[in-house]
């Protein structure tokens, strides 16, 4: 990928998870990139595929989180690993998360079935784990998570370890 390129990539992902996508215009992303607008449109067609470019990347990055918690067997570590995800994620991931939010309140699209393989994962860790309400335990497990995200992304939280633990303690103890 050409230097260009992937500073158009940043730009537009900095300027879409602060500004939001409608409100992002391509000649906007241009002037950060330091590029001319029409080379945006040379490499990517328009501002949807450059949004669909970033969300792939963006995904494909996160894949190699979610899938150390796929292919692990011990229910004990499923339920360690998705607790520690959201403490584990580089600033960059953190970055894409803040953009994935802001499109999902932007354009009131979420598209969480890339998660269905983690979801039933963590239930069936439960369920291994003998837990009375798996399916239920799965769905609070993931909004704590969710909101943990948020936190994080907003600086909200002042001991980060001290909730992980926290978390931890409560679901492996």
């Amino acid at each position: 990928m050409t230097e260009k390129k992937r500073n158009i990539i940043d730009a537009a992902a900095q300027l879409f998870s602060s500004n939001g996508f409608s409100a992002t215009s391509t000649s906007k992303i241009a002037e950060k990139a330091g590029v001319s607008e029409g080379l945006i449109f040379r490499h990517f067609g328009n501002k949807s595929a450059l949004l669909d470019t970033i969300l792939a990347e963006g995904e494909q990055r996160l894949k190699s989180y979610y899938s150390d918690i796929v292919f692990e067997s011990d229910p004990r570590e499923v339920l360690r690993k998705i607790i520690e995800l959201p403490f584990v994620l580089t600033a960059e991931d953190l970055e894409f998360c803040r953009l994935q939010t802001k499109l999902a309140w932007e354009m009131n699209a979420t598209n969480s079935s890339h998660l269905k393989p983690h979801f039933l994962k963590v239930e069936l860790a439960f369920k291994k784990l003998g837990v009375d309400n798996p399916k239920m335990e799965t769905d609070v497990l993931f909004y704590l998570i969710e909101g943990i995200n948020a936190a994080l992304l907003n600086a909200k939280i002042e001991d980060a370890d001290a909730v992980k633990a926290f978390l931890i303690n409560k679901y492996l103890s």
